[in-house]
């Protein structure tokens, strides 16, 4: 059973990787679509501006779900590095669970910014198009973020052997 739960986190992790991975190529067919129009036929695609912004937001919270999980963002390991094993793995649960506060934080937030789009009925400039929904799915990148890290966070302190991490693997053989 426990193999169960594992592998339905790791498919669950790597769904998530592969949505944000998803959302890269979509913001960047927006933009090399509207630069071709744009050169080549002196148009553009209507409300790409809006929809420009609006999946790089989900891009970036979707991004940080994927990142938190697999410990891809930026650290300093000056402290963790002077470390034994045992302090290494106290500053990675007490940073995981900052990070985790922190996202937890974010992502209620980000669920008053959706609610306030929503009731405001605020749309986008050219075709009138509900934003709502853009930002109601950046706000679901951001609770799987939380979801990734609480999951990051219990696998340090149970069992930090079971994360696939090479980045973090590799720092601990630094």
């Amino acid at each position: 059973m426990n193999t169960t739960r594992r592998n339905f986190a790791d498919r669950f992790i790597n769904g998530i990787e592969w949505l944000a991975a998803i959302f890269v190529g979509i913001v960047a067919l927006n933009i090399f679509v509207n630069v071709l129009l744009r050169k080549f036929f002196s148009t553009s695609i209507p409300d790409s501006y809006d929809f420009g912004r609006m999946l790089l937001g989900i891009l970036i919270f979707w991004g940080i779900a994927a990142t938190s999980y697999r410990g891809g963002h930026i650290t300093v390991d000056l402290v963790w590095s002077a470390l034994g094993q045992r302090g290494r793995r106290a500053v990675d649960v007490f940073a995981t669970l900052v990070l985790l506060f922190v996202v937890i934080v974010q992502t209620t937030m980000l669920f008053d910014k959706v609610r306030g789009t929503y009731v405001d009925h605020v749309l986008t400039y050219d075709m009138n198009i509900p934003t709502w929904p853009f930002y109601a799915v950046a706000w679901a990148g951001d609770v799987c973020a939380v979801v990734l890290i609480a999951i990051r966070t219990w696998r340090l302190i149970v069992k930090p052997e079971a994360l696939h991490d090479e980045h973090f693997e590799d720092r601990r053989t630094e």
